[in-house]
């Protein structure tokens, strides 16, 4: 697949989909980015829309399994299973249920005594990390990694998170932020992504 598919633009930190992945696209007249993610955002809008769950159902694999479909089942035959294929980014496929069963255990213990705001905020954000390194998913991974992150942070007694809606730039450059930030939590400092997250738009440190 190449760039000039106007389904998959390339350079923007969307993962491409494979010709089976593509071929589950439930609607025909789809044939750009941003008729996609019209068409993702219903399904989205509902999943936020929804009152989020208790810390201990949000916590668990089969709960992240069915808020992808919640989000992306309009769209996709595929929403809410794991990915089977390889991709640039993520863990292998066979390793995808293991390794979202090893992070909902420590997501749990990171929360279990009620952490001050601070932790609590430290703690959905690096949920929110672990589950998009992790890719799970063809497509998605950032929304839904995202809402399950908020949905952690009202579990714990914190607000949503603004994802960078506070901070000036357009919508390419606090995508270049977010993207940023997660390049420095994957070199293990995770502050600009928590502050990224809160809605403030710092630049993340290089």
């Amino acid at each position: 697949m190449t760039s000039a598919d106007p389904l998959l633009p390339g350079g923007d930190g969307h993962t491409p989909l494979d010709d089976d992945e593509r071929r589950g696209l439930k609607l025909s007249y789809v044939s750009t980015r941003g008729e996609l993610n019209e068409a993702e955002q219903a399904g989205i809008l509902d999943a936020v829309g929804r009152r989020p769950p208790p810390v201990d159902e949000l916590l668990d694999d089969r709960y992240l399994r069915r808020l992808h479909q919640t989000m992306f089942g309009r769209v996709w035959t595929w929403a809410g299973r794991y990915r089977r294929t390889e991709t640039n980014i993520g863990v292998a496929p066979a390793e995808i249920a293991v390794a979202v069963r090893l992070l909902v255990d420590d997501a749990r213990a990171w929360v279990a005594d009620g952490p001050a705001p601070a932790a609590a905020d430290d703690a959905a954000v690096r949920f929110h990390h672990r589950l998009v390194s992790i890719h799970p998913f063809p497509n998605g991974n950032g929304r839904h990694s995202r809402l399950a992150a908020d949905y952690l942070a009202l579990g714990v007694g914190r607000p949503r998170f603004g994802w960078g809606l506070g901070s000036a730039g357009s919508a390419d450059e606090q995508r270049r932020r977010y993207l940023d930030a997660l390049r420095c939590a994957d070199r293990g400092d995770l502050a600009p992504l928590v502050a990224f997250a809160r809605g403030d738009g710092t630049t993340p440190r290089s």
